[in-house]
């Protein structure tokens, strides 16, 4: 049997770089890596269906199996995982001074449906009693005006959600005080070249994601790897090849960045940083499979459906191909 020779997009980032560079191979697969920004994998997949392999944002893919729609089948393999504490940004002249202050306040996002947005909307609710229909959103291009959403969405009563004026940014809105706070995965360049009233809701964020941690176990999911659903259905031995392949090459990672001899990462206190890891996480920090994710993956289906974005209620086994969720042992 011939190899697949298959198109593969996801970020550039240390643990995929083994399997970008040669050095971990995908059984039974000749593949074509494409590094691109998640932006634009996303939007390429869930629009146009345009890669066998990619990464997802986990709540787009959440939604489209609500829907029945998904055209990807995902294994878990989870590529991007991050704390979003340190994305909610807030002007600091609006009387803001607590997380129970954004009630009533009127807070940008690029998105209303992207998977950093759904985990700070959690948390604010989760921890802090601010809900969704609490907020007044305003959703429009950070840098770009006039952005387009990528996933049509049907919000709960209750919940309000405006268009920013057509022209307008995000930035442009809160660097001139028209919204009181932003929350998204990247920085607004108001915030980047040190606006002084545009500031982080949580000053230490770091501490306050420990905290988060401590209490409930749950390292946030932002990303998964999805496979082209008519692939798998032909060569059903693809998705554990996959995770097998991504995982090894998460390990190779691993390895190089506790090799201190030289740092493998452009910023100091590398060694300190990942001994603090581990002793908050474990020695598997950033780790991948189903099984010991369940906490994780159920507590964000859940906020996704009562946000109002999964269509009903979906259960984790239905987000990822069945062979996936098991493991073999020697």
């Amino acid at each position: 049997m011939s190899n697949l020779s298959l198109s593969v997009a996801i970020g550039n980032y240390d643990r995929n770089r083994a399997l970008i560079d040669g050095e971990v191979q995908i059984d039974g697969v000749n593949p074509v890596f494409m590094k691109l920004s998640p932006e634009e994998i996303f939007f390429r997949a869930f629009r146009h269906q345009e890669f066998d392999i990619c990464e997802l944002s986990f709540s787009s893919y959440t939604l489209s199996v609500s829907r029945g729609t998904n055209d990807y089948i995902a294994i878990p393999a989870f590529l991007s995982r991050a704390f979003r504490h340190s994305c909610i940004y807030i002007r600091n002249d609006k009387g803001i001074n607590s997380p129970e202050d954004l009630k009533g306040k009127r807070i940008g996002v690029a998105e209303y449906q992207l998977t950093a947005n759904v985990w700070a909307r959690a948390l604010l609710e989760e921890e802090y009693g601010v809900c969704p229909s609490d907020i007044t959103w305003v959703r429009g291009g950070m840098e770009v005006a006039d952005r387009p959403e990528k996933v049509k969405l049907t919000l709960p009563k209750g919940v309000v959600m405006e268009p920013a004026a057509a022209g307008r940014t995000l930035n442009s809105l809160l660097e001139e005080g028209e919204i009181d706070g932003f929350i998204g995965p990247r920085t607004l360049s108001c915030f980047d070249k040190g606006h002084p009233n545009v500031v982080r809701l949580f000053s230490d964020s770091r501490a306050a994601g420990t905290k988060y941690y401590k209490k409930t176990g749950v390292f946030p999911i932002m990303h998964v790897v999805g496979v082209r659903r008519s692939l798998v259905e032909q060569h059903n031995w693809l998705p554990m090849a996959l995770l097998k392949a991504f995982e090894q090459s998460k390990a190779a990672a691993l390895a190089a960045l506790s090799d201190t001899s030289a740092t493998k990462v452009t910023l100091p206190f590398v060694e300190e940083q990942i001994e603090d890891a581990r002793k908050l996480m474990g020695n598997d920090y950033f780790s991948y499979g189903y099984k010991n994710n369940l906490k994780t993956l159920e507590t964000f289906l859940d906020h996704h459906y009562r946000q109002g974005l999964s269509e009903r209620p979906v259960k984790a086994d239905e987000l990822f191909w069945p062979a996936t969720q098991e493991g073999y042992s020697i």
